[in-house]
């Protein structure tokens, strides 16, 4: 009788660890399930925000920029609840999650110590992207590098300079940025002329040749309004420089100012305003000698 039920005990217990296993696969199962649920919809709900941003917005690059940043909240949502999951799938099993928190503190402090400037660069970029700041086809300058905006992710932003030279510029290392094609640009023009020319005459003129180019039609769209006459900028070695400017549309200010250069320097011409370029007067000193002579001669002479 005994041993009958020894048996039926045993049997029991064996019977409760197998549920016990059941429930817990269960439990974990619904876990996992839970969070693939959790990270459909939040990914769902993000990609439809960011298309009805999309759908209100003109610019191009601005529905780039909206896309770059839907994809990272749509990780940075995965990466929480799966997180989550994974600490509620180890106590189902009877981990203490306590330990793992403290241990991963510690081991996330040391990575952070040691990949601080990544962590810099992300986050740098992250809000490079969210205000705006830089967009795909501006020109910009950044510190000591300057170019056309080829990239921008969240770890770096590629320029390309004049030369066709790549730049790769971290974010971490951004501390200001210089952008040059937002909005409206000022095409500035220096002129220098003769210390003997009527200025004024020089200033209309000036004036003249701006309205001939704002007429033309191949520059009439880059050209945003009126020549703006500052006057006399300054009083060079051998020239005075005059100042003007145009309003232009972004990243026009270099073709109108070179061309505007290319018309007044032909008006110029024909109007006879010197252009003048530095020039130096060399004195050579004669040896005392020869000076008393010299002077012996002239006063013999008279």
């Amino acid at each position: 009788m005994n041993e009958w039920q020894e048996s039926l005990r045993a049997l029991a217990e064996q019977w409760q660890g197998i549920g016990f296993i059941v429930t817990a696969t269960l439990r974990i199962l619904g876990i996992l399930f839970g969070a693939w649920v959790l990270i459909a919809l939040a990914q769902r709900g993000i990609r439809s925000l960011r298309i009805r941003i999309a759908s209100r917005l003109d610019d191009r690059e601005a529905v780039k920029r909206a896309e770059t940043l839907g994809r990272v909240f749509r990780y940075l949502a995965a990466v929480v609840i799966f997180a989550l999951a994974g600490m509620l799938v180890l106590s189902e099993l009877g981990v203490s999650v306590a330990p793992i928190l403290g241990a991963a503190g510690v081991v996330g402090l040391a990575v952070g110590f040691g990949a601080q400037s990544l962590v810099k660069d992300f986050f740098n970029g992250f809000f490079l992207l969210l205000e705006n700041q830089i967009r795909q086809g501006d020109v910009v300058k950044l510190g000591e590098h300057a170019g056309l905006v080829e990239e921008v992710t969240l770890r770096y932003v590629q320029l390309r300079d004049y030369d066709g030279h790549v730049h790769f510029v971290p974010n971490g290392t951004i501390s200001s940025v210089v952008n040059m094609a937002r909005g409206h640009a000022q095409s500035v023009v220096d002129v220098g002329v003769g210390y003997g020319t009527d200025l004024d005459r020089a200033m209309a003129l000036m004036e003249v040749v701006a309205a001939e180019l704002r007429r033309d039609p191949a520059h009439a769209e880059r050209i945003l309004g009126d020549l703006e006459m500052a006057g006399v900028e300054r009083w060079a070695d051998s020239s005075i420089v005059l100042r003007a400017r145009f309003k232009v549309a972004p990243l026009q200010q270099w073709s109108v100012r070179r061309e505007y250069l290319r018309r007044l320097k032909n008006a110029f011409d024909h109007a006879g305003i010197e252009i003048p370029f530095p020039q130096v007067t060399l004195h050579v000193a004669a040896p005392a000698g020869a000076q008393a002579a010299l002077a012996g001669q002239q006063g013999q002479a008279a």
